[in-house]
């Protein structure tokens, strides 16, 4: 087996670079990683204190895994493949079989379990999207879209990461593409994309999903001090900024990224009003990135210019009310 001629991009999201990394492969060189996340709806808030993840609260930023690379082949009528295994020893033999096609191949992983990663990266999360691409000398040659470099992997620790434990499970997820038509709708592909992130922002009804989680967190945060120990407050902080700044690459829980997209689309579609929509996410971004960095001290608990956990609060309430007005606004457009 060799390495298909595969063309490696280091990109600020694991899923929208695997998705745009694989759609550039087969020849779709107009598919930026910007374009990949908000075609693919990947924007979403979600915290769920009754599910733990490592002892902290569930908190995300981001669509469920394998939903952007699921939307946006299905709005561009792109015909891909995906599957789940049983056993380590199928998932393995499956990956080879399509590698000798000359298919890169994309697949979920742990991050704890991949030993290219630096040390201080590795922790247990295990929706980490990256490409197989070939294989030599019995190590699979590796795309991960948040490296710099490529990197090459043993069997085993793969097939490690693939199957770890915990929430979610891999279970040997993988995709790859198929065929693609000769003709893409992507203006269609873009609107599309922007009604269901709306949506999937604006309409849940339950106060853990959508835009009602930020209020949500706020108000928990803001009873931190009395309801939980001094640690275990410094832990719940560091892991909502983990999930934003580090999890939600691209910056302030993916609202550059998403704001990047609205720049692009605006271009692609000739709409000022879609910059003028990029500039005000950019803004709001800029919010929840001073929401972390004032976590950030208040977890470290450095006495001088402190933000208080009550001020925290105060801060998701403005970011919350004013992603509603945004949202709202951006749904009602005119296509």
């Amino acid at each position: 087996m060799s390495r298909v001629n595969f063309q490696h991009q280091q990109h600020a999201h694991c899923e929208s670079g695997v998705t745009a990394n694989l759609l550039r492969h087969e020849g779709l060189q107009q598919i930026t990683e910007p374009l990949a996340f908000g075609i693919g709806a990947g924007l979403f808030f979600a915290h769920i204190p009754f599910i733990k993840v490592s002892g902290t609260p569930g908190t995300t930023f981001r669509s469920l895994p394998g939903s952007i690379f699921k939307r946006v082949t299905k709005s561009l009528d792109i015909d891909v493949h995906t599957q789940r295994f049983s056993t380590p020893d199928k998932a393995m033999a499956a990956l080879d079989e399509v590698l000798d096609m000359g298919k890169p191949v994309g697949m979920l992983s742990s991050v704890y379990y991949l030993p290219y990663l630096p040390e201080a990266f590795r922790f247990h999360f295990n929706a980490h999207n990256l490409v197989a691409y070939g294989k030599e000398n019995d190590a699979y040659n590796i795309s991960d879209p948040v490296l710099e470099e490529v990197a090459t992997i043993l069997p085993e620790d793969l097939a490690k990461a693939r199957f770890a434990k915990g929430t979610p499970e891999p279970k040997g997820f993988m995709y790859y593409v198929k065929n693609v038509p000769a003709n893409l709708d992507l203006a269609g592909a873009i609107q599309k994309g922007i009604k269901k992130n709306c949506f999937l922002l604006l309409s849940p009804p339950l106060p853990w999903f959508g835009n009602n989680a930020i209020f949500l967190l706020a108000k928990k945060i803001r009873k931190y001090p009395q309801q939980l120990t001094e640690r275990k407050a410094q832990l719940y902080l560091g892991n909502i900024i983990r999930m934003q700044e580090e999890i939600g690459t691209g910056g302030a829980g993916f609202r550059f990224l998403y704001a990047a997209f609205l720049q692009e689309s605006s271009e692609i579609l000739k709409r000022d009003d879609l910059k003028g929509f990029a500039q005000e996410l950019t803004a709001i971004g800029d919010e929840w990135r001073n929401f972390a960095y004032s976590a950030a001290r208040q977890m470290k608990a450095r006495k001088t210019d402190l933000v208080s956990f009550d001020e925290l609060g105060d801060m998701l309430q403005s970011i919350g009310t004013k992603e509603k007005d945004f949202f709202t606004r951006l749904n009602k457009l005119k296509w």
